[in-house]
């Protein structure tokens, strides 16, 4: 991939708008040690709308393939997204009937039918269609499948702390006292005999649960969480001695758990996310299939935190992207189209930066600008074939000749300092590339700058046979390719 900001390059752990095929841009993230470092194993949250493959033409991109090539297409971007999720990690894939169903039977094949966790619903229109045929579709769905078992969500609802939750703690916590001893049909001691055990009180004496008509009891938990949480123990004092109470705190207490029948009341609708989109683009025809930020809020507030990665291959006009930087997540996301990148996607996010994007969830949020963006380019492909023999492209010269053999060797590329022979690392291997070919005294040099117990792998656009015979024999282990020769064969990256 190459920087297309005109400004000094950032890092890899930026927030990155990358132009160019999804899939690549996938492979980079997963395969280039610079990225792969960052987001392989690391991403906590995939959200995509990828087309639903309704057999419709849109003014931004043809939603119209053949089943088993739209199958392909998501296949081939799953198995990597897959790679980079986080074991705690999930992935949310928004769809309407014209696919789902297919997509779910793939996800099972591909994440495991236990990982499916399960299919929300969300009502995307307000009104009916009074012109459909049959039935007027109301609805789209969104697949949700974890990583692994890791995966915990986090609760929805109130942010206000209701009345009962009276007390204050030395921290300023709200909290609540419940008795701690046991109630109801099982609170015997026979029942849980493991919970039947003495609790000593302020002044010294034993405290043992007892029930009406003088019946050993039990406390509601075990010794030993007792003696782990002791610190929520209350003791109060009545006319018949001690009685212990435990404490929950309100942020124990807060929300309830996500549902999965979402109402366009309560996260937006179709046609108020292009009204979202035609506030911060009113001179331009509005994106064809934007989300409202107030559902990709909901899925971010479920599934991540501030600081976790949230990745989306299907930018559109930005909606993820945009919601993720008001909540403080970091944020990766792809898009095909130049034309769409260059009028929704990095103007929208320039202006979520400069705080200047005043809708959607910004008030709700307290958004008032900051942090930035890298916008990365998916580049050509390195290589072109004629009548069967593989070349470099033209554009492969210089300082990009040296990132390409980086990349498809699997070493951490850095641009070399003046001076410096080598360009990447890999282990205690050493890259060092040369524009040109690699003689004798070239290969001297190189090997002469190892450090004890390094090797060095040597790439040129040609070479001499006593260059390699040289290398072996200086520093065992060492090698010198040829490009393109020896970075491709029948199809396959070399190690």
């Amino acid at each position: 991939m190459t920087d297309k900001t005109g400004e000094v390059a950032g890092t890899p752990a930026d927030n990155l708008l990358i132009q160019g095929d999804s899939y690549e841009g996938l492979h980079a993230l997963a395969r280039n040690p610079e990225y792969a470092q960052q987001y392989r194993g690391k991403v906590k949250l995939v959200y995509i709308d990828p087309p639903f493959n309704t057999g419709q033409a849109f003014a931004n991109y043809d939603d119209a393939l053949e089943h088993s090539v739209w199958l392909t297409m998501m296949r081939d971007r799953l198995l990597v997204m897959r790679d980079l999720l986080s074991q705690d990690g999930s992935i949310w894939v928004h769809l309407d009937d014209s696919e789902m169903a297919y997509c779910r039977v793939m996800m099972d094949e591909i994440f495991g039918r236990s990982n499916f966790v399960t299919s929300i619903v969300w009502e995307k229109s307000d009104t009916l269609k009074m012109d459909a045929q049959l039935f007027s579709s109301r609805h789209d769905t969104i697949l949700v499948y974890r990583k692994t078992p890791k995966f915990s969500v986090n609760r929805v609802g109130r942010s206000e702390i209701p009345s009962h939750y009276n007390k204050v703690d030395e921290d300023g916590r709200h909290y609540c006292t419940i008795p701690f001893k046991a109630t109801g049909p099982d609170s015997t001691r026979e029942a849980r005999p493991t919970m039947y055990y003495p609790m000593i009180a302020p002044d010294g004496s034993e405290v043992f649960p007892k029930l009406s008509g003088g019946r050993d009891g039990r406390w509601v938990w075990k010794r030993e969480k007792m003696e782990a949480d002791i610190q929520r123990i209350d003791w109060v004092k009545g006319r018949a001695g001690w009685n212990p109470y435990y404490r929950i705190y309100a942020d124990a207490g807060i929300g309830s758990p996500p549902d999965t029948w979402w109402k366009n009341a309560e996260v937006g609708s179709n046609r108020g996310s292009k009204r979202e989109i035609k506030s911060l683009f009113p001179e331009t025809a509005p994106f064809s299939t934007p989300k409202p930020e107030r559902l990709i809020e909901r899925v971010l507030q479920i599934a991540s935190n501030p600081g976790d990665v949230v990745l989306d291959c299907f930018a559109g006009s930005g909606t993820t992207a945009a919601v993720a930087h008001k909540m403080g997540r970091r944020w990766v996301t792809t898009e095909i189209l130049a034309q769409t990148v260059d009028t929704f996607t990095a103007p929208r996010l320039a202006k979520v930066v400069a705080g200047d994007d005043t809708g959607g969830i910004t008030k709700a949020v307290g958004w008032e600008g900051g942090g930035g963006f890298r916008r990365l380019q998916v580049a050509p492909s390195a290589f072109e074939i004629v009548d069967g023999r593989v070349f470099l492209a033209e554009w492969v010269q210089g300082e990009d000749f040296a990132a390409v053999v980086a990349a498809q060797l699997g070493f951490s590329y850095a641009s070399p300092s003046k001076g410096d022979t080598f360009c990447g690392r890999r282990g205690r291997a050493r890259l060092a590339v040369v524009d040109g070919v690699v003689d004798e005294v070239v290969a001297r040099g190189v090997i002469g700058q190892l450090d004890d117990g390094e090797c060095a792998v040597l790439v040129g656009r040609g070479l001499v046979p006593e260059a390699e015979t040289l290398v072996r024999e200086l520093s065992p282990g060492s090698k010198v390719l040829k490009a393109p020769r020896d970075l491709v064969r029948r199809g396959k990256v070399v190690r």
